[in-house]
């Protein structure tokens, strides 16, 4: 049971939390198509073409002034470059599509608004997995976070963390083991599938993240002293990996930047000596990089033990502990 987690830690260990916040990044309001007709008598179905629903999932910051964002919309095929869409009753929030990307991805340019990230908020919905089939809830904000997620920015959570409580951090404290956070936030990069033959071939999308200066002298400290790095989380080893890979000696560069490291097998771990992970889904990145950390064979053996025994996958599924 996860309960016994804490007791599977070495006291010697450090364990890195992926702190980000998942933020309502899904917004919901209607646009203006650049082709429709004026709306007259003559011509009735243009006012629904003016006014049609679109929904828009806010995926990465590519710049704050101007306020410029990837993202998803639906219906894909009908929003074009130079749509503007409107999102709150009052049109509280007004953006533009600027260019345009491969499979439904678009890039837009919000209006100034004195506060955005509060209009969103305030607007949004949370980007429940699409497997949950029903609208997102108020409780949601909150259900699905980590309990020590602070800095916003994800469009999904890191599931591993989802599994700790606040009883569970207090009894790895209580054990004397060392503790550390950073940021990567999650982007559609996780979920992104394999279109391509190769697996080398694949692509990541970048995704931000952080390693304050603090928290880069904890880890090289235990890498130097050749402790054990726990990784809570495959967004946890991208970003540790990732950083390492930007210094050298095996140890990692603190600061912020975009991670676009794809780990699949026969890649050589440089920080990471023992990984919590949630189970994942066939043909996936993720899957992948469990693989390149346990071993094809053995990690196919346990996932095959999870669904002989019914095992739950998925964000609010079980987990597994890599060593």
């Amino acid at each position: 049971m996860f309960r016994d987690f804490p007791d599977l830690l070495r006291p010697e260990d450090l364990i890195v939390f992926n702190n980000t916040r998942v933020f309502p990044a899904r917004l919901y309001g209607s646009r203006n198509g650049v082709k429709a007709q004026p709306v007259s008598s003559h011509n009735p179905g243009a006012r629904d073409f003016l006014k049609g629903r679109v929904e828009v999932l806010l995926t990465r910051q590519v710049s704050q002034e101007p306020n410029e964002w990837e993202c998803l919309v639906r219906p894909g095929r009908k929003i074009g470059v130079g749509e503007r869409l409107f999102f709150g009753n009052e049109n509280d929030l007004q953006a533009e599509v600027i260019a345009r990307g491969s499979f439904g991805q678009r890039r837009i340019r919000f209006r100034s608004a004195e506060d955005f990230f509060g209009l969103v908020e305030r607007l949004g919905h949370v980007p429940l997995p699409p497997y949950i089939d029903r609208s997102d809830r108020p409780g949601d904000r909150e259900r699905y976070q980590t309990v020590y997620a602070r800095t916003r920015g994800s469009v999904a959570a890191p599931t591993a963390g989802l599994h700790f409580t606040p009883e569970i951090l207090a009894r790895i404290r209580d054990r004397g083991i060392e503790t550390a956070e950073l940021t990567l936030h999650v982007g559609l990069g996780t979920f992104q599938p394999v279109r391509v033959d190769r697996v080398e071939d694949h692509r990541l999308h970048r995704e931000a993240y952080e390693i304050s200066t603090h928290t880069g002298e904890i880890i090289n400290r235990a890498v130097d002293s050749g402790r054990r790095v726990v990784a809570v989380g495959t967004t946890t080893v991208r970003t540790l990996e990732y950083a390492a890979g930007q210094s050298e000696g095996g140890r990692v560069r603190a600061g912020s930047g975009e991670a676009d490291i794809f780990i699949h097998p026969g890649y050589e771990f440089r920080i990471v000596g023992a990984l919590l992970t949630n189970f994942h889904l066939p043909q996936s990145t993720l899957l992948m990089l469990v693989c390149a950390f346990g071993g094809k064979e053995s990690v196919m053996q346990a996932y095959r033990h999870a669904v002989e025994q019914k095992y739950r996958f998925y964000s609010y599924g079980d987990c597994m502990f890599v060593e």
